[in-house]
């Protein structure tokens, strides 16, 4: 298992045009995952007789709950991120304001943290829905067969 060390700084290498190109690359990306979830509501509604059955309810509502979280989640980065772009004007107003500019620096190192800890659950949880939805179809499809 591999150790994270959250001290880590990155103030050498952050300068306005890197912390302007992650803020708009993180913006991307969650706006993707925003449809994404889109996605995953509707193939839950397409398959919720399957999901409430007694065999996978209690998987099913863990997943959804947790999709659920992520949503709300993703919907509070995505103000976040905004917010955090919009405030970039005190790295490039030409104003020497070193307490707001390692404000903003600081500001940024969390949110590459709290966009990594996101991505990663995220992306957990999608393996994780697919694989039961894989496994409801995989049922079906031996059903019929047997039929």
């Amino acid at each position: 298992m591999k150790t994270i060390n959250d001290n880590a700084k990155y103030e050498v290498w952050l300068n306005a045009e890197v912390m302007h190109n992650a803020s708009r690359e993180w913006l991307s990306e969650l706006n993707f995952v925003n449809d994404e979830q889109l996605f995953f509501d509707d193939l839950v509604v397409s398959y919720t007789l399957q999901l409430i059955d007694s065999k996978h309810y209690k998987d099913s509502k863990e997943l959804i709950d947790r999709l659920s979280a992520l949503q709300l989640e993703t919907k509070t980065l995505i103000g976040a991120v905004k917010k955090h772009e919009k405030e970039l004007e005190v790295m490039v107003d030409g104003i020497d304001q070193p307490e707001e500019e390692v404000r903003y620096k600081e500001a940024h190192r969390a949110l590459i943290l709290e966009m990594g800890d996101f991505m990663k659950r995220y992306k957990t949880l999608k393996k994780s829905l697919f694989a039961l939805i894989k496994n409801i179809i995989k049922e079906g499809k031996q059903k019929r067969l047997l039929q």
